[in-house]
């Protein structure tokens, strides 16, 4: 089994300006449109204000025609069991992962 590549600091911040909106914007849409959570209840649990969940819904905040690979629409998924429930953890790099980073160039 090969080893993953190390991380990378640009990679990390690519990923956090161009992905992790988009992903935040359908996450807070399921959390609301599929899970039932409250707008109010969801602001609590992200600890975003309520104006940022009304934005993601509305989608003028994140949004973005382009639809997720499976690997990333799986983490997405995820996220939003946890935020759901309260348990379980996604990290940046299993966003990473599944968005194919770190590449190598």
């Amino acid at each position: 089994m090969t080893e993953p590549p190390p991380c990378d600091i640009m990679h990390c911040d690519n990923l956090a300006r161009m992905l992790l909106p988009r992903m935040r914007a359908e996450m807070v849409y399921r959390l609301v449109n599929d899970r039932g959570i409250s707008q109010s209840e969801a602001s609590k649990r992200l600890g975003i204000s309520r104006a940022a969940i009304s934005q993601y819904l509305s989608r003028k905040r994140g949004f973005s025609r382009q639809e997720f690979p499976d690997d990333l629409d799986l983490v997405i998924e995820r996220w939003v069991s946890a935020v759901a429930s309260g348990e379980g953890t996604i990290t940046i790099c299993d966003v990473c992962r599944s968005a194919g980073f770190p590449e190598r160039r």
